[in-house]
């Protein structure tokens, strides 16, 4: 990647994060909603929950934080069309920059506006008697690992906001994707709890590997049980692999698909 391509990518990554002056809603949205949800899931339903291997606080932090990262599906899906359909692509298309560092530029913006979220999450997970019990070392790696995937979810927003090219179908199509992926995890509760066919479907869910190895790097009871799918008994590496392949899959498509639309 040249570096005339990462200077016009930070370039817009600022004027992405300079426009959240004009629209303080989204900073409302990035650091009050991720509070209700910590405050809603730990400290409401903390007290009615249990974990087989330690406590609920501890065990949904994990989790509320991968929903914050799958919701960057919809933000920078919705960013994306937005775009599009207000001709700000025609005009970028017009100016002297290279076109790689467009969909660059918004992901690595949207992954700073993740880090601000997750420190909002951070300080009242800590209220609510939330503790990482892992080491420095390891607490890095788990926050590293969780900007990683808010980094892929935002280049699978661009490409679905490229093809879709609509903000509300891209809306309802990225809840359609993230919901499942979601409610069918251990993401807020342990996948030995649930019943039938319904445990095996979110053991195997990537969503629980990944909550699972965020747990594991912060000390964190994982809720697996004796005998947890394959996927769980390595998640941190599991995690890895999964969340560089789809790396590998969805940038190419997205700048391809960005190609597609510039040329129009």
């Amino acid at each position: 990647m040249s570096t005339y391509v990462l200077s016009d990518a930070f370039a817009l990554a600022g004027r992405h994060i300079r426009h959240l002056k004009r629209a303080p809603q989204r900073i409302l949205s990035i650091t009050l909603m991720p509070i209700m949800f910590v405050f809603l899931f730990g400290y409401l339903f903390g007290s009615s929950m249990s974990v087989p291997e330690g406590d609920y606080h501890e065990y949904i932090m994990a989790g509320i934080f991968t929903q914050m990262m799958l919701a960057g599906v919809i933000n920078t899906g919705v960013g994306v069309a937005e775009d599009l359909s207000n001709g700000l692509v025609d005009r970028f298309r017009s100016l002297p920059m290279s076109r790689g560092s467009v969909l660059l530029g918004r992901t690595l913006s949207d992954v700073l506006l993740n880090a601000i979220s997750c420190t909002a999450m951070l300080s009242v997970g800590l209220l609510i008697g939330w503790r990482i019990h892992g080491g420095p070392l390891k607490a890095l790696a788990g926050f590293g690992l969780l900007l990683l995937l808010g980094y892929a979810t935002a280049w699978l927003g661009a490409l679905i906001g490229l093809l879709l090219r609509d903000p509300q179908a891209v809306n309802s199509v990225a809840m359609v994707i993230t919901m499942p992926l979601t409610f069918l995890s251990a993401t807020f509760y342990p996948a030995q709890n649930l019943p039938g066919w319904v445990r095996p479907v979110a053991e195997w869910n990537p969503v629980t590997t990944l909550t699972t190895g965020m747990r594991e790097l912060w000390g964190n009871p994982t809720g697996n049980g004796a005998d947890p799918a394959f996927p769980l008994r390595h998640p941190v590496a599991a995690s890895l692999i999964m969340v560089v392949a789809l790396l590998i899959v969805v940038i190419p498509l997205a700048n391809r698909a960005y190609e597609r639309a510039a040329a129009r």
